[in-house]
């Protein structure tokens, strides 16, 4: 048996214009394939009450498949909150193991209070509640994007997960796209060392890193800020996992403008942009301090948004996530995918 069974796909509500982009580049890597059929989303319901309660219903036999549930917990176009979206896929995962899929995929971009994943002081560790839910709901698998604390993973006892990256594609389009000769990469976080790392190597360049003292007392706050390296008259490309508030972001883009950095590129796999973000960083591109931010289709924005944010750069990540779930299923190898 090459497969695991039937490809199949079901997408939540706020997951849907992501599906939908997954499916079209599936459906582009086995249009040469006479053999077969095109893929298309599974017929479904998502049904909210008034009281606040969700229902999914799935209204096709997929008794036997391999069965994948695209959920984007964040939707920038849905009034819907991240619990409430959370919720949505923890009633469509059980519809499908009530349903009796043989394989239950959970395919969530962006993976739900992954900053939540230690405690330092009184505080639940919410990110592996989170785990807990999808595995006791009868998950197999979960595919996510640039998990912000990879140790996530150790939370699961049942469940497989892969963490893609989207370093692989955004520096494919940064290559394709601008002046890379005088650029060199910055981290913004200690903790995003190993991404930062692995964009210097391929790009062959230098690598600073800004050290940041966090106040936890406080939301979305830093303390201080350092600069450990030098970018005197290069250009900058700085890669994060998120852009939450903005905030943060902008205060290392002035660091490095202040310490000498010409033109300044934002890379963040989702570009959540909470709150004021959106102005803040709007603020920060008129003063000349941020000259791009390129951000993934994990977190969609569309067109309407770059064409009133010139300065905003989408790119799809969509085709990745088919890739891999096309060789999942016909037991290919993904290691190579992960990278």
């Amino acid at each position: 048996m090459t497969s695991r069974g039937a490809l199949t796909i079901m997408a939540c509500e706020s997951g849907r214009q992501f599906a939908n982009r997954v499916i079209d580049s599936l459906n582009e890597l086995v249009k040469n394939n006479f053999y077969r059929s095109k893929f298309a989303l599974k017929d479904t319901n998502e049904t909210w009450f008034a009281n606040g309660e969700v229902k999914t219903v799935i209204n096709e036999n997929i008794r036997g498949d391999d069965f994948y549930i695209i959920q984007c917990i964040d939707d920038p176009f849905s009034s819907r909150s991240i619990n409430d979206n959370f919720m949505a896929l923890m009633s469509a995962i059980d519809a499908a193991y009530q349903s009796d899929a043989d394989r239950i995929t959970v395919v969530i971009p962006q993976f739900p209070y992954s900053r939540q994943e230690r405690k330092k002081t009184r505080e639940g560790i919410t990110a592996k509640l989170v785990a807990k839910f999808i595995e006791m709901c009868g998950a197999d698998r979960v595919i996510t994007l640039d998990i912000h604390a990879e140790a996530i993973q150790g939370f699961f006892t049942n469940v497989k997960m892969e963490n893609l990256h989207a370093s692989r594609t955004m520096i494919d389009h940064m290559i394709a796209t601008y002046d890379m000769s005088n650029m060199m990469v910055v981290c913004p976080d200690v903790g995003g060392a190993e991404r930062a790392r692995f964009f210097s190597k391929e790009l062959q360049t230098d690598l600073a890193i800004v050290d940041k003292a966090r106040n936890y007392k406080k939301a979305s706050s830093i303390e201080t800020m350092r600069l450990v390296g030098d970018v005197d008259g290069r250009d900058v490309l700085v890669v994060d996992d998120m852009i939450a508030t903005g905030g943060t972001l902008v205060n290392a883009c002035k660091l490095l403008k202040d310490k000498g950095a010409q033109k300044i590129y934002c890379l963040a796999s989702l570009p959540f942009l909470n709150g004021s973000a959106v102005e803040k960083l709007n603020v920060a591109v008129s003063e000349g301090v941020i000259t791009k931010v390129v951000g993934t289709d994990a977190v969609f924005r569309g067109e309407n948004f770059t064409k009133d944010y010139p300065w905003y750069d989408e790119i799809s990540i969509a085709p990745l996530f088919a890739r891999v779930i096309y060789n999942i299923n016909m037991k290919l190898s993904v290691s190579e995918l992960l990278r």
